[in-house]
């Protein structure tokens, strides 16, 4: 199974190297993720994957989905 919060810090790890800041809110998330910060905070809260969402954020920053999801390199493409 997926792990939420794992997925999260990858998330997190990516948004902080392209933002260069050293602490990424939620709301920062939910606007990399396109997701209103409310909902965002509801499917964090019921540990909900937006699979949709981080897709088209793979997408957006050319990172592998499968390293956002489970952990497998590499990390970006080429």
């Amino acid at each position: 199974m997926i792990d939420f919060d794992k997925v999260m810090i990858r998330l997190i790890i990516i948004l902080k190297e392209k933002k260069k800041k050293e602490k990424i809110l939620d709301k920062e998330i939910a606007h990399a993720l396109h997701l209103h910060p409310k909902y965002f905070a509801v499917i964090k809260k019921r540990k909900k994957i937006p699979y949709e969402s981080i897709a088209h954020f793979a997408k957006e920053f050319n990172i592998n989905l499968n390293w956002i999801l489970l952990a497998q390199n590499p990390r970006y493409f080429s």
